[in-house]
Order: structure tokens, then sequence, then C-alpha cells
């Protein structure tokens, strides 16, 4: 072979290896590439979050002229008038957390047509509404006010009558300690240590307590009335049943056919006036707990006394100063609580026993009380307490026995 051949040669040798590796490199690079989608790891599914129901959100409480609409619920939420957890308000829990779980008074339709209403507010009474709450004797926390010395006189009474009949449901605020009453009748007495006297201050003192001792008892209402009341207890555990006890309630009858006027303190410089209903507590309230919840920041621990001092007033105008003036909560007007100071003759005797209280004059107007027959005649039975209790009780042993009609 000619040696001048062989860089020819060479030359396209190279090329020939040059092509080879060309070639071979791009079949390796797709090769590659095929296998990078195996290699990779799965890809994951993430859940999206599903939208969840809209629900329209409720004021914190109704204003005066207004009440607040019924809470639209859509599909898959729960009654806003049943609390979260399945758990009523009173079951545990700090005030803070109970007050969250609560939701604005939605009255109820329909009244009772013989009750008639009071002037600038709702009118509370029966009607053929579904119940609101599925409520017993046990849930409702009664607070009765009175003072050493009507222990005898106005407390034994009760005692023997209605208080029998709701004994572990009935508390009794006094101002003095008497053992041998509370040994005597197994009754819940609480010594307050307030004052005997009856001022401002020391009404307010009790009314204090008695609210400290509702939220503890984790009950569903509470309810006061005075040493001088009758509570009828199934016409309370009806009326009560109208309504949810998470929702805002105030209910009670005024003593005034308009609202009170009182000067606010704001500073120490100046005041303003405030307008507002209440219920007298001659005649007996109630409140719901989560009405009552709302009332902390006023009235618990020792805060009632000092709101009272803000506008100086007695406690029943403190208790609607503060859910009318400051919740914005209005009051629920009835006529079925009744005080001394109505003429209770004039209540008609076929609906004496539908009240949910009644009450009888002092001693400067013994013969303001119901009229209701029976078999106790009036000089037995001067506030006819008795007579409305053997009528409604008359299975107690001490009610004189109705004599068997014989004919001629």
């Amino acid at each position: 072979m000619n040696p001048l051949h062989w860089p020819v040669r060479m030359h396209i040798a190279s090329v020939g290896v040059s092509k080879f590796c060309f070639l071979f490199s791009l079949a390796f690079c797709g090769f590659l590439l095929l296998l990078i989608p195996a290699l990779q790891p799965p890809t994951r599914q993430v859940d999206l979050p599903q939208p969840r129901p809209q629900v329209r959100p409720a004021r914190s409480g109704p204003s005066h002229n207004a009440r607040v609409p019924a809470v639209s619920v859509h599909a898959g939420e729960t009654d806003p008038t049943i609390e979260r957890n399945g758990s009523s308000a009173g079951q545990g829990g700090s005030i803070e957390n109970e007050v969250t779980r609560t939701d604005n008074h939605i009255p109820k339709s329909g009244t009772d047509s013989k009750r008639g209403a009071l002037p600038g507010g709702q009118v509370a009474g029966r009607s053929g509404s579904k119940p609101r709450d599925l409520l017993e004797l046990r849930d409702i926390f009664i607070a009765v006010k009175t003072t050493r010395k009507y222990h005898k006189s106005r407390l034994e009474l009760l005692i023997k009558t209605w208080i029998s009949q709701a004994k572990e449901q009935t508390y009794i605020f006094t101002d003095g300690e008497d053992k041998e009453l509370r040994m005597r009748t197994g009754a819940n007495i609480i010594n307050t240590n307030c004052s005997a006297a009856h001022t401002r201050q020391a009404l307010c003192c009790k009314m204090s307590v008695e609210y400290d001792k509702f939220i503890e008892s984790q009950k569903k209402w509470f309810c006061h009335v005075d040493d001088d009341n009758y509570v009828i207890l199934p016409s309370l555990l009806q009326l009560l049943s109208s309504y949810h006890h998470s929702q805002d309630v105030y209910l009670g009858r005024p003593s005034l056919d308009h609202p009170i006027e009182a000067a606010e303190r704001v500073k120490s410089d100046g005041s303003v006036s405030v307008k507002f209903w209440f219920a007298t507590g001659g005649a007996g309230f109630c409140i719901s707990r989560g009405l009552a919840l709302k009332m902390s920041p006023w009235a618990s621990l020792g805060n009632f006394i000092s709101t009272a001092e803000k506008i100086r007033l007695p406690d029943d105008c403190t208790i609607g100063y503060i859910i009318e003036a400051l919740l914005e909560v209005t009051l629920t007007h009835t006529h079925l609580f009744h005080s001394h100071l109505e003429n209770l003759q004039k209540l008609p005797t076929d609906t004496v026993l539908e009240q949910v209280t009644l009450s009888y004059g002092g001693f400067e107007n013994r013969r303001n009380v119901v009229s209701i027959v029976g078999g106790l005649s009036l000089a037995e039975d001067h506030t006819r307490f008795k007579t409305v209790h053997c009528l409604l009780y008359a299975d107690t042993d001490w009610c004189p026995k109705l004599k068997p009609h014989h004919k001629n």
C-alpha cells in the first residue's frame, strides 16, 4: 500500500467513529428521557378545601325598636338555638365560653289574647306553638329574697306551701342565720351577710349573691321572687318552655306604665340620662341563662353593686338597666306575674291558677288578695296562699278534705 494514502484512510476512520459516538449519544439520551418519568415518585392527590355553608351573623342584642330576625340555617348546619358539641350552656365551662355559645332571643309567634299587652314591650303568654326547650323543674333556679325578721311571718308560709313542691330548686337569700329553720324545714337557706336594712345597697347586695349562686348552679333559668309571692310551678314551667334558655329572654311585669329615667354617671364630673324598662322584683322576673351570662361584666363577683351605684337605683331597676340599656335586650312584658301593689281582687277568679306568681296586701291593706274560694275561710287563710295551694295539690296532708255530697 502506498504510504501516502494512510492519512486519508485514518481521517475517514475517525469520521466514522465520530458518527457512531454521536448516534450512540443520541440513543442513550433518548433512553434516559424515557426512564425519567418512571423514576419519579407518584404524584400525591391533594384534598382541596370544601366550601363551608354560610350562616347569617346575628347581632349581639336586639334594639328597643326591633327584634332580631330568625337566623337562617343552610343544609348541614346545626340549629343555632342549640349549643355546639351537643351540650347545654349550663353544663360546665367558663362564663366566657358559655357566652359564645348563646344566641339572641327569637320571639315566638302568637300570644294569648286574654293577657293583652303592656305598653312598650312584647307580651308573654301561652300559645299553641311548639315548646322551644325540653324543660324540667330541676332546670330552674328560684331565688327568694327575704330578711331575718320575716322568717316566721312570711317565709314559713312559703315553705309550707309552694316551696314544699320545689325544695331542691328553691334558694332562700336572707341576711341572718337561722339554723333552727334550716334544720326543721330542710330548705336551702343562704345567709348573704348583707345588711338587714331595706336600703338600695342592702337589696343590691342580696341580688349580687343571687346572681353568682345562679351562675354556679349551671341551671337554665334564673327566677327571682320576693317572700310575699306564691309561685304556681306548673304555670312557670309552661311559660319558660315557650322559649329556649340559650336565647336572650327577660320576662317580667313593670310596675310603671312607662320606662324609668335615670341619671347614668359616666364620670365623676358628669352624667347622662338613660331610659329603660324593668320588671319589678315584687312580682318576680325570670332571665334565661344565655342572657345572664352576657350580664357578667356588670353583675358577677360584686360588679352588680358598683353598677347599681352608677345609676343609684335598687336591685330590680339595676337588672333592667343592665339588660335593656347596656345589652339592648328588650323586656318581654307579661301579665302572669303579680305584686302586692296591684288590685289583686280584680284578677278573674277562673284565671287565678293560670298565673305564674301571686301576692297579697300587707297589714295596711290585708283585703288585697285574690278572690278565690276553697275549703279555708279568709280568717284561716288571709293571704289565700293556702287555698291556692290546696286547689293545686289537694293531697297535701294539712289541706281540708272535701266532704262527700250526700243526697237526701
